[in-house]
């Protein structure tokens, strides 16, 4: 251990903020029929609960299993959808409750707010029915990239050609457009664009359409479930038998709903971000610092050892870098790749980096 200490100024520590960006593709052969034909496919897991579904990119049984993503349907209470009658009404209700109040909030009265077509939440078009993606940290990181989200779907009304007719859903802007207005962070509006028009009055995907809003931070997409078609009455084929999407919507289970749509998904992709942030710091060594060594071998009867000759300029090697705090506490080490040979002729500056 050292017995003095150079004191490092402000000059000399430079803190730095990069983001790393990785390219995440999930098609829909993963979510649904590369691992077994529905029902019985090995990488969906559904719960006693019944609240939502996971979703992984191998059978969930594997050690190798990796949790990809939850999906859920809900409504809200003020939905005209709401009955008491409904298959799992009060579940429904439930998670479109507790995500509503954790990326939305509460208003004024204390009220939770019901997600928003376009991020008015003091007025505009609500979204009322919902699926919801939850992406797992493992593939989101610490945030999704805004400007690089597409959900693609399979919406021809023929279940066999499902993929005959498709809407590509996007954060079209989301790298300038986004919202801050929530309290999970930022968001962004998803608009809807493809092949054809969605069927029976559904999201137009001719133009771009609001069909969603996606969470950057939280990594929730919400995507209305009118994407489909209208929610009240209007027939799209969403398993193998003609069913009005309201009917799926009240009268399926959670996870039978969740099975519709994920049936659906042609291929998500996103680009996840890693921030790393860095502080960088300039420990310099002067031609009269650190030419003497405090290894008890440095010295032998009280001469040094690395000098023959008592005129010889004494010099030290250096190999570890310490950085103190005040009162002289070790926090943190660097090693140097190779010894640095250090005497009263050289002086070097070496660059220490923190990353966390």
């Amino acid at each position: 251990m050292a017995t003095s200490f150079k004191t490092i100024n402000s000059k000399d520590v430079v803190s730095t903020r990069n983001m790393l960006h990785e390219a995440i593709p999930i098609t829909g052969a993963i979510i649904s029929g590369t691992y077994g034909t529905f029902p019985d496919e090995n990488n969906i897991k559904n719960f006693s609960h019944g609240m939502f579904q996971t979703v992984y990119d191998y059978p969930y049984l594997s050690s190798s299993a990796n949790h990809i993503f939850d999906l859920a349907v809900g409504y809200a209470n003020a939905s005209e959808l709401s009955s008491s009658a409904n298959t799992q009404n009060a579940k429904k209700i439930n998670m479109y409750n507790e995500l509503a109040q954790v990326l939305v909030g509460f208003d004024e009265s204390s009220n939770i707010r019901r997600f928003d077509e376009d991020g008015d939440l003091t007025g505009g078009t609500k979204i009322n029915e919902a699926y919801f993606i939850n992406f797992t940290r493992l593939l989101m990181k610490d945030e999704i990239k805004k400007g690089s989200f597409t959900l693609s779907l399979g919406v021809n009304q023929n279940y066999a050609g499902a993929m005959d007719s498709t809407l590509s859903i996007t954060d079209k802007s989301g790298s300038t457009g986004f919202k801050v207005n929530s309290p999970a962070g930022e968001y962004g509006i998803l608009y809807a664009t493809g092949s054809a028009t969605s069927p029976s009055g559904g999201v137009d995907g001719l133009g771009y359409a609001p069909a969603g809003l996606l969470y950057y931070q939280a990594g929730i997409a919400v995507i209305t479930a009118s994407v489909f078609g209208t929610i009240l009455g209007t027939p799209v084929e969403t398993t193998l038998n003609l069913v009005p999407m309201n009917g799926t919507l009240t009268g399926s289970s959670i996870s039978g709903a969740c099975d519709v749509f994920r049936h659906r998904i042609n291929n998500i992709q996103f680009n996840n971000t890693t921030e790393l942030n860095s502080t960088v710091y300039f420990c310099r060594a002067n031609h009269n610092d650190f030419n003497y060594s405090s290894n008890p071998t440095y010295l032998s009867a009280s001469k040094m050892v690395v000098k023959n000759n008592s005129t010889d300029s004494p010099v030290s090697y250096t190999t570890t870098v310490g950085l103190y705090s005040a009162d002289n506490e070790l926090l943190a080490v660097a090693k140097l790749s190779e010894p640095l040979k250090k005497d009263p002729s050289t002086e070097f500056t070496l660059r220490v980096r923190l990353d966390y």
